[in-house]
């Protein structure tokens, strides 16, 4: 029900700090794939609304917070393929561009206190009493179907070594790891979060193996920034073209080129980064 519109291009980064040792950095450009439904979002969401449409559910039901790109790319997937959406978003009721996108494609929002947030099940299960043919999504789209989706990120062999990703609930690297193991590469992750030391057991009980995440990248949490590193996305974008979201993709390659730095890697190591999207969390950021 979402098939890949086409195999995005893989870019290499020209920067001379990226290519320390020999070492050479490209990224996947899964942000090409949709302007909503974008990079790891079409990914995860792919057999998940395929599951539903099977199940014969018409009412897709998730979480996130106020600036969610899931929530986002879910309400447009809804609307695209005719299911209802809700989601419960996590805090007070504000207006902000990322919520106002997904009303605009028809979706229900339901805002609950951060503690109600913490029982999504309760909540769903609530919910689902009073409308018929839902179907319940985690936060982030966070699960097996969400990992079988990203298993299909890298289509063939093309000589790299290593594949990074950005870390959130751990489901695009648990898939990514899946996919990278088929070709010998190796695959990691930079998390966005401060204190998910916890991720690394979640990404192991889905990929089934041990899959290296850099805690050390997080700029302060999630959704936090520093000055240097929007310093860094500002560099990035002037001198390669390529935007990076402050919460994951510019943590992302920012991580990279600190291992970089730190002689984390053999000489010559051939480094893919995926590129997930998430762009319109920038606006925040260019405000």
């Amino acid at each position: 029900m979402l098939p890949l519109p086409f195999n995005p291009p893989i870019n290499k980064i020209f920067l001379p700090e990226f290519s320390k040792n020999g070492v050479e950095v490209h990224i996947q450009r899964d942000d090409y794939l949709h302007p909503f439904i974008s990079g790891n979002k079409w990914r995860k969401l792919k057999y998940v609304v395929e599951d539903a449409a099977n199940k014969k559910c018409n009412h897709l039901v998730s979480f996130g917070g106020a600036y969610s790109n899931h929530l986002v790319a879910l309400a447009c997937a809804g609307a695209m393929l005719k299911f209802k959406t809700t989601a419960f978003v996590r805090g007070e009721n504000v207006n902000n561009h990322m919520l106002n996108f997904c009303k605009w494609y028809g979706m229900n929002l339901i805002f609950v206190s951060r503690e109600a947030f913490k029982n999504k099940i309760e909540l769903y299960e609530e919910f689902a009493k009073k409308n018929e043919l839902t179907y319940f999504i985690d936060e982030g789209g966070r699960g097996e179907l969400g990992a079988k989706g990203c298993t299909e990120i890298i289509k063939e062999k093309t000589g790299f070594t290593h594949t990074f990703c950005a870390v959130g609930t751990g489901t695009t690297l648990a898939g990514l790891a899946i996919n990278a193991s088929q070709y010998s590469i190796k695959a990691e992750g930079i998390c966005v979060l401060k204190g998910a030391e916890g991720i690394n057991q979640d990404v192991e009980n889905i990929a089934g193996i041990n899959v290296p995440i850099h805690h050390n990248f997080h700029a302060g949490g999630y959704a936090k920034t520093t000055p240097e590193l929007l310093s860094f996305a500002k560099h990035f974008a002037q001198n390669t073209g390529i935007l990076l979201d402050q919460i994951y993709t510019a943590k992302l390659m920012f991580g990279i080129l600190q291992l970089i730095n730190q002689n984390y890697f053999e000489p010559n190591s051939k480094i893919l980064a995926i590129h997930t999207g998430g762009l319109l969390g920038m606006l925040t950021a260019i405000e």
